[in-house]
């Protein structure tokens, strides 16, 4: 009995006494929800929108009495995140407060959603990657609430991979889209609040903006490092660490080459085909020296997706140091290896890959020119993002919370 009482005794800690309180619960705890009294409110949010103890930030808007909540918007994956990827979302307009989604008919809250409106939260866990439309979906309501004067405010969330990681190459223009919006890097180590301050400075869009602040979190923390329990955003984002290893390996999977682990237990970690020799390609992989990671030979069979109930031969990815960690770096030596080892097996896959959907992914085509012309193309891969990224790093400063800093 004592044993259980005491088991008991640090799950409710850990559900009630976290390290980081994040903008949800600042918000109300702080009494900053009293400055908005007799205000209609739109809430974007899903069912990462919880607190400290895992209310819901619905049902702390539904219960307050300070302002009216008058509409509610949910982001790809719908309000409980139970969709998958690309699925269209419907309205539900059947509750006593209409949900509007953002990933059906419409991306963007459109004139007549937001006509009630005074302001309009947002209060979504995002993982830190570019290519996560949670993000874009801010972007979209920022712009349209700037139409009408309305104020945008934004439950600051940590940033599960930390603040400091920043990789991969900046967004070129030309693929500005619903999964890559604003020119940064696929990783850039902001959180939601920071991006959004980002935004509104970088591309002059004219909504009011306020930011509430998490306590507690700084930049060099992980998701695990914060003490709160982490809630899948999407049913491939189970655990949270996986946000580390989704820009490791997501954007292969959009070659269609290798099986990402989606469709097995352990999605973005494991990669592997029916054609790969496990200890050669782990072997070539760990070669490179990349810091903070070692390539575990692994094989697997998916459940389904790519190779489906064949067995795949390949590495699992193993993080040995998360603050030298480089996501977008392993990703690319995993692309140069491949080309390298399995010339054939790679010409073969490549031609039929989606390339606009690939280079949307990735946010630039320069990294197909150099797979598709470049033998040996893993060091030319590696170097071409360097520059990019250290001017990236100058012109964020200014957007940065100080308070996650100190």
């Amino acid at each position: 009995m004592k044993k259980f009482k005491f088991v008991f005794f640090l799950c409710i800690s850990n559900l009630c006494f976290s390290s980081v309180k994040v903008g949800l619960d600042v918000f109300f705890s702080n009494d900053i929800c009293k400055k908005y009294k007799d205000k209609k409110v739109g809430l974007i949010t899903n069912h990462t929108g919880v607190n400290s103890k895992l209310i819901s930030s619905i049902s702390l808007f539904k219960e307050c009495k300070d302002f009216k909540l008058v509409a509610i918007f949910s982001p790809e994956h719908g309000i409980d995140g139970s969709y998958h990827a690309f699925e269209s979302v419907k309205d539900d307009k059947k509750t006593s407060i209409p949900i509007y989604s953002l990933h059906g008919s419409t991306r963007r809250p459109t004139k007549e959603m937001l006509k009630d409106i005074d302001v309009l939260f947002y209060d979504v866990q995002c993982i830190g990657s570019r290519s996560y439309t949670y993000t874009t979906t801010l972007f979209y309501a920022m712009e349209e609430a700037a139409k009408y004067n309305i104020e945008v405010v934004i439950l600051d969330r940590p940033n599960p991979i930390g603040g400091n990681t920043i990789d991969g190459p900046i967004l070129d223009t030309q693929f500005r889209s619903f999964i890559g919006y604003i020119n940064i890097p696929y990783c850039h180590g902001m959180t939601i609040g920071e991006l959004a301050r980002y935004f509104k400075g970088e591309y002059k869009v004219e909504c009011p903006l306020k930011v509430i602040e998490m306590q507690g979190w700084k930049r060099e923390m992980s998701y695990s490092d914060t003490g709160l329990n982490w809630i899948p955003p999407s049913p491939h984002i189970p655990e949270p660490d996986t946000p580390f290893y989704y820009p490791s390996t997501g954007i292969l999977g959009e070659l269609k080459i290798l099986s990402i682990g989606i469709g097995y237990t352990l999605p973005f970690k494991v990669i592997g085909a029916p054609w790969i020799n496990s200890e050669l390609f782990a072997e070539k992989l760990n070669l490179q020296n990349l810091p903070g990671v070692y390539f575990l030979p692994f094989s697997f069979k998916p459940f389904y997706g790519t190779f489906k109930g064949k067995f795949c031969r390949g590495v699992k990815i193993v993080i040995t140091n998360r603050k030298t960690y480089r996501p977008i770096a392993v990703q690319f030596a995993i692309l140069g290896i491949l080309k390298t080892l399995y010339p054939k097996e790679f010409e073969k896959n490549i031609k039929g890959v989606n390339k606009d959907l690939f280079c949307k992914a990735l946010g630039s085509s320069q990294i197909l020119n150099i797979l598709e012309n470049e033998k040996y193309a893993t060091w030319k891969l590696l170097d071409y993002q360097k520059g990019q990224i250290e001017a990236f790093r100058e012109k964020r400063k200014k957007y940065l919370i100080k308070a996650y800093s100190n």
